[in-house]
């Protein structure tokens, strides 16, 4: 696992190193204060995980994530930021970010987003996905699909995703392997034609298999 970690605090870069150390095979091949050195250096050493922060001198983030993907690099993009708000979310995501996480989040979760995202899922910190779901459903932008298209197995484990549960986590709860639940959901991705796990939440959403509301 070959990280690139641009940000633009020192103290933070620290503070993320020293949570990255902690994971087995986990090597940081580059840092980078700025959005431009981030995208010379993903060219150059071409990680397989990149950890961006969106508020970088020179070029932001955002920018840098975009320029690593018209390079056609394979690194998986991770942005980690203070900001929380839906546009900051959105932007990040339709420029090809494959997981956003916020900056207060526990360490645990930044471990359970590198996971994720190497794994070729998506992750969004629950503190903005709520938020991103609830825009999304009021403005009826959300995918439309029926439900019928798939197998109860499918819905279980569609509604599972929704509710935040990790491949793992499902795999157990059902008792069945993480591939099966893997193949599960590349099937209902495909029926649905949904792309990623953020929009499979904005479904299972709008066809009212999880719900947006607080207890």
């Amino acid at each position: 696992m070959r990280i690139l970690l641009a940000d633009d605090h020192n103290l933070v870069r620290a503070g993320i190193r020293a949570l990255l150390q902690e994971i087995e095979g986990a090597t940081i091949v580059a840092e980078a204060d700025n959005g431009r050195d981030a995208v010379a250096l993903a060219k150059r050493h071409q990680p397989d995980l990149a950890i961006l922060d969106i508020s970088m001198q020179d070029l932001n983030g955002i920018e840098a994530l975009a320029r690593i993907r018209s390079a056609g690099l394979r690194t998986r993009v991770l942005v980690l930021s203070m900001h929380t708000t839906q546009e900051f979310v959105r932007r990040a995501l339709s420029a090809g970010a494959d997981g956003y996480i916020v900056k207060d989040s526990a360490p645990l979760e930044l471990r359970l987003a590198i996971e994720a995202v190497l794994r070729g899922e998506s992750y969004i910190s629950p503190r903005v996905s709520r938020l991103l779901v609830e825009s999304y459903v009021r403005s009826g932008q959300a995918p439309e699909s029926s439900l019928d298209a798939l197998t109860g197995r499918q819905r279980e484990i569609l509604q599972r995703i929704a509710e935040g549960r990790s491949t793992k986590e499902i795999a157990h709860a059902l008792d069945v392997s993480v591939k099966t639940v893997e193949s599960h959901r590349a099937c209902v991705m495909e029926r649905l034609g949904i792309r990623d796990v953020a929009g499979l939440v904005i479904f299972a959403v709008r066809n009212r298999l999880v719900s947006v509301e607080r207890d």
